[in-house]
């Protein structure tokens, strides 16, 4: 696909790509969503069960900090109760959980964003671009998260569980869930589990957004346009680490009362919460702030990178449309 082909479908915006550049499909098309999808998979797949380790220590503190008392502590008694393979407890689920939240958390952000950005015309899609990258994000989390629940319930038993409570491989994890509790045991903590991942999410997309289009505005000495496609995800990755930060803060609270509700068996958010306390919900953030920022840049940094090596179309940081610009007087018809 040419691109003058692909302005056609994004009105007033130049893509960033030299204009001999051929694309392996349109922007907007099925088969563009499809590969965004794909892109998806590996970003948060790859991503997420790289730092199980992490992710395993960070949700012992938030349900038994008793016995995890600090980051280093919580590595030394695992690999003391488990070795180093301990360390990698939950790693399946994580990686299929994971990978299929991530197809639809940027396929689903994708087409959600293209919808309403034709919904509402050009001209507001820029005025109420934030809006629209946080509606479209929420949008597409609610049917991530729908994705991700079964998986992440049998990740967090297996990882929060006491030794010889239970079983400690999905293939034993997931029929017994299924057994005791039926489909709903795989759903108990969904809400919380919105709670926790759809905040995320609109700040991770609306944050990345709007970081990308300060840099580039602000600190890069030159246009998108005449940038490199390395320095261009090096761009990603410094905007995708600033969004992360964010992410875990206003994500956090939700997050302890995810592992704690898959562990306390009869506990409703209520219950969690009275038992946590205030400073309880807030367990395990400094980890988690490393552990979000690095995987959210990387996530970002591996979508755009998957965009470039599949050919896909990237629209650099919108422009005012000359429509806009017009009627506000700044330039003349």
């Amino acid at each position: 696909m040419a691109e003058s082909s692909v302005q056609d479908k994004i009105p007033s915006r130049h893509l960033a790509a030299a204009a001999t550049e051929e694309y392996s499909c349109e922007f907007g098309s099925t088969k563009y969503f499809a590969l965004c999808a794909f892109g998806g998979v590996l970003s948060c797949g790859i991503t997420h069960t790289a730092v199980t380790p992490l992710d395993l220590v960070k949700c012992r503190l938030q349900v038994d900090k008793e016995k995890y008392k600090s980051v280093g502590n919580g590595f030394k008694v695992t690999i003391a109760e488990g070795g180093a393979a301990g360390l990698f407890l939950g790693w399946a689920p994580t990686a299929i959980g994971y990978s299929a939240q991530g197809l639809c958390k940027f396929g689903f952000y994708e087409v959600f964003k293209d919808m309403y950005s034709k919904a509402i015309g050009e001209e507001n899609t820029f005025l109420y671009r934030t809006s629209l990258y946080l509606v479209s994000s929420a949008s597409a989390e609610f049917f991530a998260d729908i994705a991700l629940s079964p998986m992440e319930s049998c990740k967090v038993r297996i990882q929060t569980s006491p030794v010889g409570t239970f079983p400690r491989t999905l293939r034993g994890a997931f029929p017994k869930i299924l057994k005791e509790e039926g489909i709903g045991g795989f759903y108990k903590s969904i809400v919380p589990l919105w709670g926790r991942q759809i905040p995320y999410t609109m700040m991770k997309f609306a944050c990345f957004e709007r970081t990308v289009e300060a840099i580039y505005q602000y600190v890069v000495p030159k246009p998108r346009a005449e940038c490199s496609k390395g320095e261009q995800l090096i761009v990603t990755f410094a905007a995708g680490y600033i969004a992360g930060v964010f992410c875990a803060i206003v994500s956090h609270p939700a997050d302890t009362l995810v592992s704690y509700l898959n562990k306390a068996k009869g506990s409703g958010v209520g219950d969690a919460v009275k038992v946590l306390g205030w400073s309880g919900l807030w367990g395990g953030l400094v980890p988690r702030i490393f552990m979000i920022g690095t995987l959210t840049a990387l996530q970002w940094f591996i979508y755009d990178g998957v965009k470039v090596q599949l050919g896909l179309p990237r629209p650099p940081p919108p422009a005012m449309p000359e429509s806009l610009k017009i009627k506000l007087g700044l330039v003349q018809e």
